[in-house]
């Protein structure tokens, strides 16, 4: 790569990452969030259908109890 192509591609990855930077460092709460993020994802992906399917047959037998 040409040092004109080098000093190009380093420039726009500079700016890059300045336009991504946060105008303040991350919390406490941002950094516990992002922890947390892959957890929460992996227990919804275990226990969501189960548990809609749950709530919707309880709500259906709840309705149809009303209506008799």
């Amino acid at each position: 790569m040409s040092p004109v192509a080098s000093s190009t591609v380093s420039g726009a990855f500079d700016r890059l990452g300045a336009a991504l930077k946060p105008s303040q460092p991350p919390t406490v709460e941002d950094l516990m969030k992002e922890m947390l993020r892959p957890m929460l994802k992996a227990w919804l992906d275990d226990n969501l259908p189960s548990l809609v399917e749950r709530l919707v047959r309880d709500e259906i037998e709840r309705v149809t109890r009303c209506r008799g």
